[in-house]
């Protein structure tokens, strides 16, 4: 009888994850998992980007144009993950939206980008101490 109740013991612990082994975008997002799921692939520090948001978007578009699909989605999936950085909730729907519409597939963060993009510049001034 005595096992039994140290394996709920065991159980209940193996549960609680200790906030010292959350990243810093899970800590953010708390029991919010669709913004945390919305944000894993956002670029985490898109200083690095050697385009601007303007010349990704365009870079898109034209892709898109010439039935590159591929290229259209990652130049519209770069120029969305700028526009989170940027604070701009209006251009991640544009350009998610275009990633969206070339691939067929759901980007979570379209679901409620006002909040991706809030959590995201919480994320932003503390990891890259803006």
């Amino acid at each position: 009888m005595e096992k039994k109740s140290e394996k709920g013991k065991d159980k209940s612990k193996a549960s609680a994850v200790p906030a010292a082994d959350l990243t810093t975008l899970e800590q953010i997002c708390g029991n919010d998992k669709e913004t945390y799921q919305a944000l894993t692939h956002m670029i985490l520090d898109p200083r690095k980007i050697d385009v601007s948001t303007k010349q990704a978007a365009d870079k898109a578009k034209k892709a898109e144009k010439e039935k590159d699909l591929v290229g259209a989605r990652m130049w519209y999936e770069v120029a969305g993950g700028l526009a989170v950085y940027e604070g701009d909730a209006k251009k991640v729907v544009e350009y998610y939206g275009g990633a969206e519409r070339v691939t067929g597939e759901k980007y979570l963060i379209l679901n409620n980008p006002d909040k991706a993009v809030a959590k995201a510049q919480e994320y932003y001034k503390k990891y890259l101490q803006l």
